[in-house]
């Protein structure tokens, strides 16, 4: 038991350091969990990232070959929203 949390500690110890000079991807943190609510678009579940602040940013990846793609609309009470999705 107690090698195995020295491994975990090890491993993660590892990942830090190289994840400091750019050999693995650094661990992030945010001051608290972004807020998904479950909602539909054309009837397909999805779920739905309030951002609140002017400051607030969202890291979107897409796979090689595609492109992020960003959709605006005004909703009928005056509110911004929008979609973002990969694709060619």
């Amino acid at each position: 038991m107690l090698k195995a949390i020295y491994s975990r500690i090890k491993l993660v110890a590892t990942a830090i350091v190289l994840g400091g000079i750019g050999l693995v991807p650094a661990i992030a943190t945010a001051p608290a969990p972004p807020q998904l609510v479950k909602a539909a678009i054309n009837g397909q579940p999805i779920h739905v990232l309030y951002l609140t602040r002017s400051g607030d940013k969202v890291l979107v990846r897409c796979y090689p070959g595609q492109q992020p793609r960003m959709q605006l609309r005004t909703r009928g009470d005056g509110a911004k929203e929008g979609t973002v999705t990969c694709g060619k």
